[in-house]
């Protein structure tokens, strides 16, 4: 009987080479997204004076990254109803219109709506990419897969910055756009012709939460404008803050007053009756925050206080993303090969807590090697936990709500990368200007701090040279050690996981109520201890076993 369930499990060598190309085509398709949301930082500059829209210039990131957000949990909920093929080929097709109409704006507000559009259809490309695995490969096997996928994410950290300057140095900054064409062509044949599972078939027609959706978009939009435009474009106190933050939470509260009561919600709040759903949510909420706000403006302090240019400070973020990349497939692999998860992200949040204390001791001359070793420390760290964490909510939950806790897991901790960003950025604008004013003397022939730039700060004759350089560093570096306990919270959050047996197979029954279908799961769970713990009964024994997880699932 067990023997039976084992050959059940594994996989032939030609299943094998399907997911592999599945796998192939998934990462090209993942590749466009996290490509996208670094590889204007470079051509920025260029493209906003080209398009005389430099008073925009910050929506051209703001504007994808809102419209990716505000699209994951609708991605991940569609696509557990209708499938995720379908809606992986109309993610891309958008993704692809976007990049097009891009490549072709006249002018700076064409080249927003372009990125509107782009991050319509790039929040479905994370989210489904990851969710797919799970339609192919079993929670068991698929730690070495997300692994791999952790790494795209770090690779596009780097390769995005470097690509986005040398097509701006080359052939023009529209080829930021123009080279999404082959990449989605390639992913659209890559899912029509690799990707074959069962198709979702409904006894009804599935009813859609149109106005759950609405009212996620509306609370993360003005949520995510309270974090990006704060102590920047308007003070903390000033109305428009103040009245974003109040649409937030009104249209959050009726947001959770909207799931409670709708058939199929866009987030069903069942979500956060599961343990390791929250836990592993809040803790990919923390790490985004101390990741993000302490990454994002790394190379601008590198560039100032070193002298450093633009693509060398994005060279020097290399050993983070490498350590990252390496950390994150090894325990993938790791995970799959013993099937126990529960310490990799508490040992990484730690390290990760340890580099950002190491990098709160820099100072401006500090030897650059250090700053990357310690950079490398906390690529460590991310590469041990992040991926890891979204493998957990979706073992946590059956087939059916994979998508759905998907999404949600990677909407929170998108939302609280772009609010660390966002802080931290206005912290250290605040604090800089302060210490800047402070440390000038007026009429001394330094400039407008406002005005600052690389060059400029390093054509200026001692001691202001010295001064501006202190005043970076005064501003940003003591902020690491700030975001040392939003990961020690993490790693205590994540020390209450339960360690749940990763599942060894795929079930796509779909129950038609909720709860048969978690009494399935837990079926599913014994089912997989029961494979677990047969060397450790005789036959007998066994079979009782199994005669008791069939009473759990009637």
């Amino acid at each position: 009987m067990s023997k039976q369930k084992i050959v059940e499990t594994s996989v032939d060598a030609g299943e094998k080479r399907k997911i592999i190309l599945l796998f192939s085509g998934l990462m090209v398709t993942m590749l466009l997204a996290s490509l996208n949301q670094t590889v204007l930082s470079s051509a920025l500059p260029t493209m906003v004076g080209e398009l005389n829209g430099v008073e925009h210039m910050a929506w051209a990131i703001t504007a994808f990254i809102l419209a990716s957000t505000i699209m994951m949990p609708v991605y991940g909920k569609l696509g557990d109803l209708l499938g995720r093929k379908p809606m992986l080929l109309f993610a891309i097709s958008i993704f692809l219109v976007g990049s097009v109409i891009g490549a072709l704006a006249p002018d700076m507000g064409t080249l927003i709506v372009a990125r509107v559009i782009q991050g319509l259809g790039g929040g479905g490309l994370m989210i489904l990419s990851q969710a797919t695995i799970a339609d192919v490969v079993p929670a068991r096997e698929r730690g070495k897969y997300m692994g791999i996928m952790g790494g795209v994410f770090a690779f596009s950290s780097v390769a995005g910055p470097l690509i986005g300057g040398g097509l701006t140095e080359g052939p023009g900054w529209r080829w930021t756009f123009w080279m999404n064409v082959p990449l989605a062509l390639l992913a659209i044949v890559a899912t029509v012709f690799l990707l074959h599972i069962p198709k979702v078939v409904h006894a009804t027609r599935p009813k859609i939460d149109y106005l759950g959706m609405m009212l996620i978009a509306v609370a993360t939009t003005a949520l995510v404008l309270v974090g990006t435009w704060g102590g920047s474009q308007y003070s903390w106190n000033s109305p428009e803050i103040i009245g974003l933050a109040i649409i937030a939470v009104v249209t959050g509260v009726l947001f959770v007053f909207v799931e409670s009561r709708a058939t199929e919600p866009v987030m069903p709040l069942m979500l956060f009756k599961n343990r390791n759903f929250n836990l592993t949510t809040l803790a990919g909420l923390l790490t985004g925050i101390a990741m993000f706000g302490a990454i994002g403006y790394m190379p601008t302090y590198m560039q100032m206080a070193t002298g450093y240019s633009a693509t060398q400070a994005g060279l020097l973020m290399i050993p983070m993303m490498a350590c990252m990349l390496v950390t994150s497939v090894i325990i993938g692999r790791r995970v799959s090969n013993t099937g126990r998860y529960k310490v990799a992200p508490i040992v990484g949040s730690a390290i990760l807590g340890v580099a950002l204390a190491l990098l709160a001791t820099i100072h401006a001359d500090s030897p650059i090697y250090l700053i990357c070793v310690y950079l490398g420390i906390m690529g460590i760290g991310l590469g041990a936990s992040m991926q890891i964490l979204t493998l957990v909510a979706q073992n946590s939950f059956p087939l059916k709500f994979v998508g759905t806790a998907t999404a949600g897991q990677n909407y929170f901790r998108q939302v609280g990368a772009t609010l660390g960003s966002a802080v931290v950025g206005a912290m250290f604008a605040s604090r800089l200007k302060s210490l800047i004013a402070d440390k000038l003397p007026t009429g001394g022939g330094a400039g407008d701090g406002n005005s600052f730039t690389p060059h400029i700060v390093n054509s200026l004759p001692e001691p202001f040279k010295s001064l501006i350089i202190e005043s970076y560093n005064e501003a940003l570096i003591p902020m690491f050690m700030w975001m040392v306990p939003l990961a020690v919270l993490a790693a205590i959050v994540l020390c209450f996981v339960k360690e749940v047996p990763l599942a060894t197979k795929i079930n796509r029954e779909a129950p038609v109520a909720l709860a048969p279908e978690m009494a399935e799961f837990e079926a599913d769970v014994i089912e997989n201890d029961l494979q677990d713990s047969k060397s450790l009964h005789d036959a007998g024994t066994q079979d009782e076993l199994e005669t008791a997880a069939s009473h759990s699932r009637q």
